[in-house]
């Protein structure tokens, strides 16, 4: 282990590890490696990269004249703007109970518990929800068919928001 100088960082000990750090992430970066795990020499290694928060798209109305003449943008401009609503089928919503992370598989491995087009029973097991490491069932509470699941695998979800486009 290295030896810690009155600055708090560590002493070069001759063994070039900061090298291999930065070959070794360099590696991540040029194989587009979420994390990495390493184990030589009585050395474990285990690298981690966070992906940046991905923006959501912003609905753009259709059918809107485009300005072609300066005249006509300070018009286009005192309209107010709203973000249009995302529509959806007819039907009804299976809504999240809990904030927390949604997961349409037990693990990364397994099927998802439900399939657009899936016909569940009352009590049938549709995703879990992850919140302070705790992993809790969503159940249906009716007969019900899957039209559409609204929710992308490992995306932070709150109290109350639709998981799940669903016909009696």
């Amino acid at each position: 282990m290295a030896k810690k100088a009155k600055t708090g960082k560590p002493e070069s000990n001759g063994n070039g590890v900061l090298p291999k750090l930065k070959a070794v992430y360099e590696f991540m970066t040029a194989n587009n490696l979420d994390s990495l795990e390493l184990d030589e020499a009585g050395t474990h290694l285990k690298m981690v990269r966070r992906k940046a928060v991905s923006q959501i798209p912003v609905p753009v109305p259709v059918g809107l004249p485009t300005a072609s003449a300066g005249a006509s943008a300070p018009a286009l401009a005192a309209a107010p703007a709203q973000p249009a609503a995302p529509v959806l089928p007819a039907g009804q919503t299976i809504k999240s109970t809990m904030m927390g992370i949604f997961y349409r598989a037990s693990s990364p491995s397994s099927p998802p518990f439900v399939r657009e087009g899936d016909t569940v029973k009352a009590g049938q097991v549709l995703c879990m929800i992850e919140a302070m490491k705790v992993f809790n069932e969503i159940k249906a509470d009716y007969a019900c068919t899957v039209v559409r699941v609204l929710l992308e695998n490992g995306k932070p979800v709150k109290s109350g928001q639709d998981l799940f486009l669903v016909q009696r």
